[in-house]
């Protein structure tokens, strides 16, 4: 079998029906769909995973099972599999009518261990915005030591198929529970690749809606962005990478610590105890990274929240943004 389409399932009727149908209307030849259902409590998603394999005998497998998260949910979708490669879809989310036809003729093309393409962000209303989820032109063929840029990637789990293998040989799995699980796993994956294909389509459609996980109001938890980037400097470190990549794990704290997470939090609340230990973690163990060349590539809005954010104007950072609307 080609492919294990692993879909993480928890209280999300309204748009379930979507993402398995546009699963359903690609080639689905050599595949395999992997209802993971979550401990759901809504009383409707266990019976509708069950109607779509009902329906779907050859095709669809449902599991279920305590909630452990989306992180969890991902892991028994993974172990589960038959496939020689993993593509997981969250469950509010759709797949483009061509997504698996493009994919399986660039995994029968390459065997890549990872194969890699955009996304389009959906509003909700049917207007879609392209997200370019790396910066490699399509065809190429490659490893992480020849194109360290990728580890800067979009790190979500859902812009790439995965070869099982990967995870298999490796031990890696999601963590589960916690915020930033695809940060904590892409990029070690990337690593252990030999080799990663770029393609050019974009062949996701992420939805944007008000209660998904990083629409959430939760301030204190994004604190876990320093215990993701703890667990990714120890891997790093344990593998002997920290100094090939150091320069890209530079960047992706300013990235993913400062323009991120910083931001987030600065735009609720500007007094925020936690701006301080973002702004303390980086000087521990990011030091000098205010002179990073990294900081030369930033797009100029970019260059002005770095500035503002270094010299803790988070008021002007809440303004910048209430100004932009």
């Amino acid at each position: 079998m080609l492919f294990s389409i692993v879909i993480p399932v928890y209280n999300v009727a309204e748009y379930l029906e979507a993402c398995v149908a546009s699963v359903l209307q690609n080639d689905c030849r050599d595949c395999e769909i992997l209802l993971v259902d979550d401990g759901s409590t809504d009383g409707v998603c266990p019976a509708m995973c069950d109607r779509f394999a009902a329906d779907h005998p050859s095709l669809i497998r449902v599991i279920h099972q305590e909630n452990r998260g989306l992180g969890g949910a991902r892991n028994t979708g993974l172990e589960a599999a038959r496939g020689d490669y993993l593509l997981f879809v969250d469950s509010d989310d759709t797949l483009t009518p061509n997504a698996l036809a493009v994919l399986r003729r660039a995994a029968e093309t390459t065997g890549a261990d990872v194969i890699a393409f955009h996304v389009d962000s959906d509003d909700g209303e049917g207007h879609l915005s392209p997200i370019r989820a790396h910066s490699i032109p399509g065809g190429t063929t490659f490893s992480l030591d020849e194109k360290p840029e990728f580890l800067l990637s979009l790190p979500s789990a859902v812009c790439r198929l995965w070869k099982r293998q990967l995870f298999l040989s490796s031990g890696i799995r999601y963590p589960s529970r916690v915020w930033y699980e695809d940060i904590r796993t892409s990029l070690k994956l990337f690593a252990l690749a030999e080799t990663i294909h770029a393609l050019d389509d974009r062949l996701y459609r992420y939805l944007q809606r008000p209660g998904s996980i990083m629409n959430s109001a939760a301030l204190a938890r994004n604190r876990e962005i320093l215990d993701a980037f703890d667990d990714l400097l120890v891997w790093f470190r344990e593998q002997g990478l920290y100094k090939a990549y150091q320069n890209e794990l530079t960047r992706l704290a300013v990235d993913h610590i400062l323009l991120a997470a910083t931001v987030r939090v600065t735009r609720q609340d500007p007094r925020h105890p936690l701006l301080g230990e973002f702004a303390a973690y980086m000087a521990e163990h990011f030091p000098g990274w205010e002179k990073h060349p990294c900081l030369s590539q930033l797009p100029t809005l970019h260059k002005l929240l770095v500035f503002l954010i270094r010299g803790r104007h988070y008021k002007a950072v809440r303004l910048l943004f209430r100004l932009k609307g």
